[in-house]
C-alpha cells in the first residue's frame, strides 16, 4: 500500500507540468560547480552555483541522469560526477583507484554513443586534452574544489542548460532498454523488468548520509529460497524508481510537505491535489518565528471548516497519506502509515486539539506545536531526550483518532515528578490523555474540563486544587519565598496524600495567621468547598488521580491569577 501509493504520488507529479519531479532515468541534484567548454573543447570557465542561504551557501539543483548505486566499487555518474572522477585528482583515493574512476566517467560518456552532440564532443574534447589539471588551476575555485571533491557538471558555452539536459542525450538516455530478469511487480501488478538493487532513500534525520532503503536484503537469511536481493520482493526497476524519486521528493530539504515529528520524518500528500497538503505542516510543526499566530490562526481556521462543514465535495473523497520514517542502520524503518480521507483527517486533528484546550497565561498560545508539547516530556526539555518511538506512537494516535500511548502520560508524570513543575504543556498533554482514554471508554462526560471544574469529585482533582491552596496560603504568608511546598511536597502529596497533606494542613493554620482578615477568611472558605468531596486522604493515588491531581493543581493556580471571585479579597 505504502510503496502504491508513493508511485501513484509519482504519476500524479510527472503528468503536471509544474510538478517539479524527476522524469524517469533522472533526479534533481545539487551541483555547486559547472565547468563551462567551448566547441572544441578548451575550458571558458568554472561557474559557482551556489547561493546564500541563511549562514551557508546552498548550489542550486539540477536535472541529472540518475546517479549510479554504489558503496565501494567504480561506478561513474553520467556526464556529472565528483572532481576525483572528472579530473582525475587524487585527493581522497590512491592514484591508481583514481585513474579507474577517470577513464570509467569517459567510457560511460561513450558508451552512450551520442558523440555527435556537440556538447558531448566538446566535453569528450576537454577530457581527453591532457590539460585537466592545468585547465583547473586557472580557476579562482581551484583551492575549494581540491579540499571538498564537490558535484561537478558540464555546459557548453552559450547554452543555458547543462550538457546531460541536451535533447539528443535526454532522449538516448530515455531509449535505453532496462535489462535484467522479468516478473510481476508487486507494485503494479503487471510484467517488467525487476530492480535487482533499488534506488537510495535520502533526507531522512539521522539516516546514513549516503540513503537507505525500504526494501533491501543484506543478508542470506532475510532471502527466500532460491532468491537473492530484490528477488525477494519484485518491484519492476520503472516502479522501483517511481516509489522512490517520490519519496526523495516529499523528503527534500525545501519541502513543504516534511516536518519532523521527534525522531520521525513525516512525509505526506494526497490522492488528487488539495491545499490541505500545504496546511498539514502547519498544524504540526508551527515553526514561524515571523508570524507567533501561525499556528492559532490554522488551527481556528480548520476548527471552523469542521463545524460549518464546508469541506469542499472533493475532500470526502480524497485521500490523504502520512508516512512517518527513521533511520535504523542501512535501512529506513516506518515508525507510522495513516491513510483516511482529507475530511476524516481534518475532523480528528480537530479532536485533537479540543483534547489539549486548556485555561492558560495571556502570554501563551492557545495551541501549541507537536514538537514543544514532546520536548515537555524530556529531561532538561531538550529534543535528544525525547523517548524514542513516543512521537511515532502519539501522532499514529492523533492521527487514527485513537487514545494517546499511556508511555506520553507516564512521561509527562515523571517530568512532573522530578521537576515538581506543572507546566502549561504538560498540563495540556495531561488532559488530552485523560479525555480521549474516557471517550474510547464511551464515557458521556469528559474526565478533565478546560478551566476549573468545581464540580469534579474525583478525589486526586480535589486533593491538586487543595495543594494548589495550601501553596498558595504559604506564599501570602510570606512573599518572595524561595522554598514553598510544591519543591518539597509534590512527589509525595500526589502520590502518597495520607503522609504529606495532614502535615501541610497543620502548618497552613500558622501561614492563616499572619494575613489579614479577609483573606484568611477567603481561604478557609474555599478549603472548605475543596474538602467537602474529601471523606479521607487516600494512602496512595494511582496514575491516573495522580494526573487529575497534577490539573487540579494547575486550573486552581490558573484561577488565582484570572480576575474572578478567587482575586477578591473580601469574599
Amino acid at each position: 500500500m505504502i510503496l502504491q501509493a508513493l508511485k501513484d504520488y509519482y504519476d500524479r507529479k510527472v503528468a503536471d507540468p509544474d510538478g517539479g519531479i524527476a522524469p524517469e532515468g533522472f533526479e534533481y541534484k545539487e551541483i555547486p560547480f559547472v565547468i563551462v567548454v567551448d566547441e572544441q573543447g578548451d575550458l571558458v570557465q568554472i561557474e559557482d552555483s551556489r547561493e546564500q542561504d541563511g549562514k551557508q551557501l546552498r548550489a542550486k539543483a539540477f536535472l541529472v541522469p540518475q546517479a549510479e548505486k554504489r558503496a565501494s566499487g567504480v561506478k561513474a555518474n553520467l556526464l556529472w560526477d565528483n572532481a576525483e572522477y572528472i579530473f582525475g585528482l587524487s585527493l581522497h583515493s590512491k592514484p591508481e583507484r583514481v585513474a579507474q574512476m577517470h577513464n570509467d566517467f569517459v567510457n560511460r560518456i561513450k558508451m552512450l554513443g551520442v558523440e555527435h552532440d556537440i556538447g558531448v564532443n566538446a566535453v569528450l574534447l576537454f577530457l581527453s586534452s591532457g590539460l585537466l589539471l592545468s585547465a583547473l588551476e586557472q580557476s579562482k575555485y581551484a583551492a575549494e574544489i581540491k579540499e571538498a571533491n564537490p558535484f561537478m557538471a558540464f555546459r557548453l558555452n552559450g547554452d543555458n542548460i547543462l550538457v546531460c539536459e541536451r535533447k539528443e542525450v535526454v532522449a538516448k538516455i530515455k531509449s535505453v532498454p532496462i535489462i535484467g530478469n522479468q516478473g510481476v511487480c508487486l507494485i503494479s501488478g503487471e510484467t517488467e523488468v525487476l530492480a535487482n538493487l533499488q534506488p537510495a532513500i535520502k533526507g531522512v534525520r539521522g539516516a546514513n548520509t549516503m540513503g537507505g532503503n525500504l526494501v533491501s536484503f543484506n543478508l542470506d537469511a532475510f532471502n527466500s529460497f532460491g532468491k537473492t536481493q530484490g528477488a525477494n520482493a519484485p518491484i519492476g526497476a520503472k516502479s522501483a524508481f517511481a516509489y522512490t524519486t517520490a519519496l526523495n521528493y516529499l523528503l527534500r530539504k525545501d519541502s513543504l510537505q516534511k516536518i519532523q515529528v521527534g525522531d520521525a520524518s513525516t512525509v505526506f500528500w494526497s490522492e488528487k491535489k488539495s491545499h490541505f497538503e500545504d496546511d498539514f505542516s502547519s498544524l504540526f510543526d508551527g515553526s514561524h518565528k515571523d508570524d507567533p499566530d501561525h499556528l492559532t490562526n490554522k488551527v481556528k481556521a480548520l476548527f471552523k471548516s469542521v463545524e460549518m462543514g464546508v469541506f469542499p465535495v472533493e475532500d470526502n473523497k480524497n485521500h490523504f497519506f502520512v508516512l512517518g520514517l527513521s533511520p535504523n542502520a542501512a535501512r529506513i524503518s516506518v515508525r507510522f502509515w495513516q491513510v483516511a480521507t482529507i475530511a476524516e483527517f481534518s475532523q480528528r486533528i480537530v479532536r485533537h486539539f479540543q483534547d489539549l484546550e486548556l485555561v492558560h497565561a495571556p502570554h501563551q498560545h492557545d495551541y501549541l506545536p507537536l514538537w514543544e508539547l514532546l520536548r515537555a516530556t524530556a529531561l532538561l526539555g531538550k529534543s535528544e531526550n525525547i523517548m524514542p518511538n513516543l512521537s511515532g506512537e502519539w501522532m499514529s494516535s492523533i492521527l487514527a483518532g485513537l487514545p494517546y500511548p499511556e508511555t506520553l502520560f507516564q512521561a509527562v508524570l515523571r517530568r512532573i515528578h522530578a521537576e515538581r513543575t506543572v507546566s502549561y504543556p504538560r498540563a495540556m498533554i495531561l488532559k488530552g490523555c485523560l479525555n480521549r482514554k474516557a471517550r474510547f471508554k464511551n464515557q458521556t462526560q469528559e474526565e478533565v474540563t478546560v478551566a476549573l471544574d468545581k464540580e469534579n469529585k474525583k478525589p486526586g482533582y480535589r486533593l491538586g486544587r487543595l495543594f494548589a491552596t495550601l501553596e498558595k496560603i504559604q506564599e501570602e504568608a510570606n512573599p518572595g519565598i524561595n522554598a514553598p511546598i510544591r519543591n518539597r511536597y509534590y512527589s509525595s502529596a500526589s502520590s502518597t496524600p495520607a503522609s504529606v497533606i495532614p502535615i501541610l494542613m497543620r502548618l497552613k493554620n500558622h501561614h492563616l495567621a499572619k494575613l489579614e482578615k479577609g483573606r484568611t477568611i477567603f481561604f478557609e472558605r474555599l478549603l472548605g468547598e475543596i474538602l467537602s468531596e474529601v471523606n479521607t486522604f487516600p494512602s496512595q493515588l494511582n496514575l491516573q488521580d495522580q494526573g487529575l491531581f497534577a490539573i487540579g493543581y494547575y486550573h486552581q493556580r490558573q484561577a488565582f491569577f484570572t480576575k474572578s471571585e478567587y482575586s477578591n479579597q473580601e469574599e
